[in-house]
């Protein structure tokens, strides 16, 4: 396995409606920070997370949180 694309070195700040949510974990979407099944062949899998009431969440941008999906500052530990 790869390691992730960095699709972006800050969380997506969101506020999401209770449901089911896919989180790419690749980095390869175009539907960032949600899976369009651009991870195919790549050995990442999207993450499924629920949401049981309407909530205001940050979603890793990096693909390195240790909390995945939710952002937990590894961004800032990122080399350039």
């Amino acid at each position: 396995m790869t390691e992730p694309v960095i699709a972006q070195r800050k969380p997506y700040v969101l506020e999401l409606e209770a449901g089911e949510y896919w989180w790419c974990a690749c980095g390869r979407s175009q539907e960032q920070p949600f899976c369009d099944g651009s991870h195919e062949g790549t050995g990442f899998e999207p993450l499924r997370f629920e949401l049981k009431e309407k909530t205001k969440v940050w979603l890793c941008g990096c693909k390195h949180s240790a909390e995945p999906p939710f952002c937990d500052g590894a961004h800032k530990r990122l080399e350039d």
